[in-house]
């Protein structure tokens, strides 16, 4: 297993904040780095593309007062996800500001592109692209992905059907680069998990939607807090790839969330027409049963890390099971 140069002694916990798509913003991205863990946002959440650009450098001014202030504990790398499917007519002029500012961390989603990585790796950066089962874990890989995100079961938003302890245990039989895991991840202990079954770093979403930068709605944020496992459901009604969501939000959009029709991969929008899906219909993992309030990034941050030390030094207690000595 390993991380890319660029992370190593810049954060406080393995962990990359993902990408939420419309929630994601630049306060909530410095919010992250500076509290020691990768933030990250879609390309696509800057309205209209001219946008962009006034959101890198935000971020890249923010997080350079940070590091001024604070030359002993540096913010940590950002990261922005661009959604390299062929709806999204913006991937061109979004990767040209992205390697104008030399985006430290760039996170490919929905078809793995070549010239997109190389574009990257001409100004040093770092691609991880993300995957839910093994065959395009390769496809990735063989186009020049520096690492994987493996979306597992449980995760919010697009997501995979896999167990995190089979998709993990079979991209490591080939693969020794980074990966980081999504699924489910929001306490301190899941993210120790993450690194026991093999991965490096953890890739936590959904438990953001609930911190006060984040830009979702009130209601969405205390949905959030009050919903668990159960009121998740998965589908690919809303745009044609399958994904999590929140039951209420689509009981209020007058559907019934246990009997939804399946969709035609082939409407795939995800430049426009998803935005309104995403707003009306929310997306969300199966760990928000761990959330129980609206916080600043930097206090869930601070949650995730006492659980993760409380893990590590609950595991080094444990007795050997070792009899035969």
């Amino acid at each position: 297993m390993s991380l890319p140069p660029l992370l190593a002694g810049r954060l406080a916990l393995p962990m990359i904040a993902a990408p939420l798509f419309i929630i994601s913003n630049p306060d909530l991205v410095i919010a992250q780095c500076c509290a020691g863990v990768v933030g990250s946002f879609p390309a696509l959440n800057a309205r209209p593309a001219s946008a962009l650009e006034d959101w890198l450098e935000r971020i890249r001014d923010g997080l350079a007062a940070h590091d001024a202030r604070h030359p002993d504990r540096p913010a940590a790398p950002f990261a922005v996800n661009q959604i390299v499917h062929r709806s999204n007519d913006r991937l061109s002029h979004d990767l040209e500001l992205c390697v104008k500012y030399r985006v430290p961390l760039v996170i490919t989603s929905l078809g793995a592109r070549e010239e997109v990585n190389q574009a990257v790796h001409g100004y040093g950066g770092i691609v991880l692209h993300d995957i839910i089962n093994d065959r395009f874990a390769h496809k990735a890989i063989e186009k020049g992905a520096d690492g994987l995100i493996a979306v597992a079961a449980g995760a919010g938003g697009h997501a995979g059907a896999l167990s995190p302890f089979a998709l993990v245990r079979e991209i490591r039989a080939w693969f020794d680069g980074p990966i980081a895991l999504s699924g489910a991840i929001a306490t301190g202990d899941a993210v120790l998990a993450a690194q026991a079954i093999g991965a490096d770093l953890a890739y936590v979403g959904s438990a953001f939607i609930a911190t006060e930068e984040a830009q979702a709605s009130a209601a969405y944020k205390q949905a959030i807090v009050d919903g668990a496992a159960e009121d998740i459901v998965y589908t690919n009604l809303f745009t044609g790839v399958h994904g999590n969501y929140l039951k209420p939000s689509i009981r209020a959009a007058g559907l019934d969330p246990e009997a939804l029709p399946q969709s035609d991969p082939s409407r795939m929008n995800f430049a426009s027409d998803s935005k309104k899906a995403w707003k009306d219909i929310w997306g969300s993992g199966q760990g928000i049963g761990a959330v129980r309030e609206v916080v600043p990034a930097a206090a869930l941050i601070a949650r995730l890390a006492r659980e993760y030390r409380a893990a590590r030094a609950r595991l080094l207690a444990l007795p050997s099971l070792d009899t035969r000595d």
